[in-house]
C-alpha cells in the first residue's frame, strides 16, 4: 500500500492528516500490517487531552496489544466511533477510512517534528 504524500508520519507509526488547527490522526499500513488482524480499538473520549509522545489508546490484534502515542499534543475534539464495533476497517482501510481521532492542535510546530512520507518509507524499509 503507498504511503500518502500529504501525510506526515511519526516514528510510532501513527499518521497525521493536517487542516489547518485540527489534525486526524490513523496507524499506517506499515503498522496494521505488523500486527496482524485488528479485533479491538481503545481510544480516548471527545475533550481529552493528549500530549505528544504519550499513549492516547490502544490497538489489540491478534499477535499482541500496541499502544498508540500521539505525535501531537492538543484537545481531541472527534473520535472514529465506528472503530468501536468494526476494528478490522483499520485493517482494511488503514488511512482515511480508518482514522482514530481529530485533535485541536495545542502547538502547531509539532508538526515539524514528524516526518514526510519519503522519510517514513525510508524509515520503514531499512
Amino acid at each position: 500500500m503507498e504511503t500518502p504524500k500529504e501525510f506526515k508520519y511519526s516514528k510510532d507509526h501513527e499518521w497525521v492528516k493536517v487542516d489547518g488547527n485540527e489534525v486526524t490522526i490513523g496507524i499506517t499500513a506499515f503498522a496494521q500490517s505488523e500486527l496482524g488482524d485488528i479485533v479491538f480499538v481503545e481510544l480516548p473520549e471527545v475533550d481529552d487531552e493528549i500530549e505528544v509522545d504519550e499513549s492516547f489508546g490502544n490497538v489489540e490484534s491478534v499477535k499482541t496489544v500496541s499502544e498508540l502515542y500521539a505525535p501531537v499534543s492538543g484537545k481531541v475534539v472527534a473520535v472514529n466511533e465506528e472503530l468501536e464495533d468494526s476494528p478490522e476497517l483499520v485493517n482494511e482501510s488503514p488511512f482515511e477510512g480508518a482514522w482514530m481521532i481529530k485533535v485541536e492542535l495545542s502547538d502547531e510546530s509539532q508538526l515539524d517534528n514528524l516526518m514526510d512520507a519519503d522519510a517514513y518509507d525510508e524509515m520503514t524499509n531499512a
